[in-house]
């Protein structure tokens, strides 16, 4: 699921070398944490949390193809 999301990420925002990829274990649910440079913050989200929805979607069905359950946080 790391580089899932970390491949997403860097291919939406213009410094993909700022891009930080976490996971961590929280009551049996995995929680993958994506930190990007600030002024790629916004491309990240989208206009109205679009694509933030949009990733979390797809990590969530890869995440249920694997009989697992997986958030992902995006964090400043």
């Amino acid at each position: 699921m790391l580089e899932l999301v970390s491949a997403i990420a860097k291919s939406l925002v213009e410094h993909p070398e700022a891009v930080e990829v976490s996971e961590a274990q929280s009551n049996g649910t995995t929680v993958i944490q994506l930190k990007v440079a600030a002024d790629d913050m916004g491309k990240v989200i989208g206009k109205q949390g679009r694509i933030a929805k949009a990733i979390r979607t797809v990590v969530k069905a890869a995440a249920t193809k694997a009989n697992a359950k997986v958030v992902v946080e995006i964090v400043q």
